[in-house]
């Protein structure tokens, strides 16, 4: 099993060797992974849609991310079998809370069982729903306003705009939102021809949405090349 989590990994690099991306995956993430992690990119390697899962080496960013900010109250949109959701939970403190919402709760409870076994589950409050009716319920109350130290985002591509402007209000400032998949598999690069069929939807949204972050005066950003890209933004108003 662990053979073939290395596997569904290994290919979500943009790196144009493959070697390249595996050097750095054996040589500074794996030995550093914790064995919770390990195990949830295990037990997530025969779905048929592993390759959703947060790329490891794009989580060993986000672990420090979230450690460079004391993050203690954090928000994901998008959780999968929760890779992602077990390494914030890891890694915040033990009063930390995330709130965690995705649509679909059979794929959180394929990893929920390790992330139990971790004993970080108290820390996680998963609500199965669409995710901009409970931003905005957040939003109802204005305590909610600024109270947020990071949230991840790795959901519905055609709302993520719609998400960042909700977060902006959401996170305090000196907060940090993580969006995955902004390079969406090196499309925003390639003509409208060169694009697989099942890449064109995400690619326009994706492209709307990375030229509205580089122009939104609220963030500072850091656009990665780890994983499927991942858009770092830092709330500097």
């Amino acid at each position: 099993m662990a053979e073939k989590a290395k596997k569904a990994a290994s290919s979500k690099g943009l790196l144009q060797s493959e070697e390249l991306y595996r050097y750095i995956l054996e040589t500074s993430v794996y030995p550093r992974e914790p064995e919770h992690l390990k195990e949830i990119r295990d037990v997530t390697a025969d779905h048929p849609r592993a390759m959703m899962s947060t790329a490891p080496d794009a989580g060993q960013l986000m672990a420090m991310l979230l450690k460079l900010v004391n993050a203690k109250k954090t928000i994901e949109i998008g959780v999968f079998t929760g890779y992602s959701l077990l390494l914030t939970a890891l890694t915040i403190p033990e009063d930390g809370q995330i709130m965690a919402i995705d649509v679909n709760r059979e794929t959180y409870e394929i990893g929920l069982p390790v992330i139990k076994k971790a004993g970080v589950d108290h820390k996680i409050n998963f609500i199965e729903s669409e995710a901009l009716s409970v931003l905005d319920q957040l939003l109802k109350d204005s305590e909610n306003e600024g109270s947020f130290d990071y949230a991840f985002v790795d959901a519905d591509k055609v709302n993520y705009w719609n998400y960042h402007e909700r977060l902006m209000k959401l996170l305090k400032v000196g907060g940090i939102a993580v969006y995955d998949n902004t390079l969406w598999g090196g499309t925003v690069a390639m003509s409208e021809e060169q694009v697989p069929d099942h890449l064109r939807g995400g690619r326009q949204a994706t492209l709307d949405l990375n030229r509205s972050l580089a122009d939104d005066p609220r963030i500072q950003l850091s656009h990665v090349p780890l994983g499927d890209g991942i858009t770092i933004c830092w709330r500097i108003f």
